[in-house]
């Protein structure tokens, strides 16, 4: 895929993208769904046409309990990739998110790579991206802002701390974002989304953020797209040797998705969760609803599939496996996936058990 782009942050969207579509990013750790099983029955009770997995997001209703989560726009030709995700998600009845608006509010000439996706879709969740970084510098304002250049549903505040300390670009103010969020939650229009970038949640820091008022966190846990790789590899490409010892030394750094899907709904089943971060497959997402997420999302595999063409055939794949995993379980409902028996083993076991956590 090859896309160009003018300014620096544009430029560093197409960077990421074919950095992402290109090198090895994922790891080096595991999201530690292998340490999870769920008893399937050979024989399920439940037909797998007859699964319901409708559900209410965000104020709209979606078929499956699943999300394209946010990737790009900013770059001249990025509106492809919007355009095309936003249509595959009407078609499925999934909602979607989109990348960092960073460069919309930097020139406004490039709001069209982003608006594109609710103009290709009304009818399902569509949720708008910033950065921490950003929603200090430029107040709780910019969240309406950035709500109405795309008609978005929420708007989705991402944590990228250990990317921000290894990208030359990287930004400073971090220190001050759980006060720039809890302003811009007394402001927003739209739900606000709390998300991290592959580095997962917290209970405690989930705690915090309930206690202002999120009620919307997306845990993107370690195991999937490591953003430290990604600035690695841009270091790498631009001699910054400090950055790329610093991002060589940190790697290993964040939370298993499994992990923080638990340690996030622990603290409250108010919060909707949204278990992101190496969801690979159905199982993985099924296994991700077990543990407590209420909606799954997932980025790469969506983007790789695009720059295969085959998105369609990917994500009706996907979800297929999923309502059959779920009527092995027995599962009719969404429901009664919480109910399912599970094994829990190894290192994912040791967690739960240190932190006190539980299965549900």
């Amino acid at each position: 895929m090859v896309l160009e782009g003018g300014g620096s942050t544009a430029r560093r969207k197409l960077e990421h993208i074919e950095i992402v579509l290109g090198k090895p990013v994922e790891g080096p750790g595991t999201t530690w769904f292998e340490y999870v099983f769920l008893s399937q029955k050979a024989l399920p009770p439940v037909e797998p046409d007859r699964v319901s997995t409708r559900m209410s997001f965000l104020g709209k209703e979606i078929a499956f309990p699943v999300m394209i989560t946010g990737m790009t726009g900013g770059a001249p030709g990025t509106e492809e990739i919007n355009r095309s995700l936003a249509e595959a998600a009407c078609r499925f009845g999934i909602a979607l998110g989109l990348g960092s608006q960073r460069a919309a509010l930097e020139s406004r000439e490039l709001v069209y790579t982003y608006r594109v996706a609710r103009e290709a879709c009304s009818e399902v969740p569509l949720v708008g991206n910033i950065g921490i970084s950003e929603l200090v510098r430029y107040g709780p304002g910019v969240v309406e802002t950035l709500a109405s250049m795309i008609e978005a549903d929420a708007v989705a505040v991402h944590l990228n701390y250990f990317q921000e300390v290894v990208q030359p670009e990287g930004a400073a103010g971090i220190s001050r974002g759980l006060e720039a969020l809890f302003k811009a939650v007394d402001v927003s229009p739209v739900p606000l989304v709390v998300k991290e970038v592959g580095f997962g949640i917290s209970r405690e820091l989930a705690a915090e953020l309930y206690s202002g008022g999120v009620r919307h966190i997306d845990v993107a846990g370690a195991g999937g797209t490591n953003w430290v790789l990604v600035e690695l590899y841009r270091a790498m490409a631009s001699g910054d040797l400090v950055k790329r010892y610093a991002a060589e030394g940190i790697k290993d750094v964040g939370i298993p998705t499994a992990a923080s899907i638990l340690e996030v709904r622990s603290v409250s089943e108010d919060i909707v969760v949204i278990g992101s971060g190496g969801v690979r497959s159905p199982y993985d997402a099924v296994k991700a609803l077990r543990l407590g997420a209420d909606v799954v999302g997932l980025a790469r595999p969506a983007l790789v599939a695009y720059s295969k063409k085959q998105l369609s055939e990917f994500l009706e794949g996907f979800l297929l496996g999923m309502k059959a995993i779920l009527a092995s379980l027995g599962a009719s409902t969404l429901s009664e996936v919480r109910r399912s028996p599970v094994v829990v083993t190894g290192l994912l076991k040791d967690w739960v058990s240190s932190r006190g956590l539980s299965l549900g």
